[in-house]
């Protein structure tokens, strides 16, 4: 019995060492890409205009272009505003706020920001936190609230790096 084990792995290793050498030989060739054909037409030069350049800078505004931004943003004053709120954060500053109370019904929030990095907005009552976020500036997000009673909302806005915000909550 032992004379067939040791057959066994003898023929094992053997086969193993047959198998590795061979493919040791083996080359892969990695496809570098697309080549076009040798008399093929050159691609048509792009003559539409890209966005502006600024739609693109994440700097935070001065507190004179911010009424520009908001409008450019979509958080400027529009129907029904039950409260809204913008400004510009230092590095590492937390801004807190509290609404009046506000009436039972459904509510959306927008926050917006522009900034290099993200700005951290909390939104919450008595009981709940509706909103905990960390929004990626140059984006808009919106949140449908709503609010089964008369209540008063805590607004908190953090940034790591200085930052432009804006928050609106509009009644639906």
């Amino acid at each position: 019995m032992r004379t067939r084990v040791r057959a066994a792995v003898v023929l094992w290793t053997a086969g193993a060492l047959v198998a590795g050498s061979a493919l040791a030989g083996c080359e892969y060739a990695y496809d570098e890409g697309w080549r076009p054909a040798e008399n093929a037409p050159a691609a048509p030069a792009v003559t539409e205009a890209g966005p502006r350049a600024e739609l693109w800078q994440k700097d935070p505004v001065s507190e004179a272009e911010m009424e520009a931004w908001l409008t450019e943003s979509q958080v400027g004053p529009g129907l029904q505003v039950a409260h809204r709120t913008f400004g510009l954060l230092r590095a590492e500053e937390i801004r807190t706020e509290a609404t009046a109370p506000l009436p039972a019904g459904t509510y959306v929030l927008a926050l917006v920001c522009r900034s290099q990095r993200r700005v951290d907005f909390k939104v919450r009552n008595d009981e709940f936190t509706m909103v905990d976020l960390s929004l990626r500036c140059g984006s808009r997000r919106e949140s449908v609230i709503y609010l089964s009673k008369e209540t008063v909302m805590y607004f908190q806005v953090a940034a790591q790096s200085p930052a432009n915000f804006a928050y609106r909550l509009s009644r639906l």
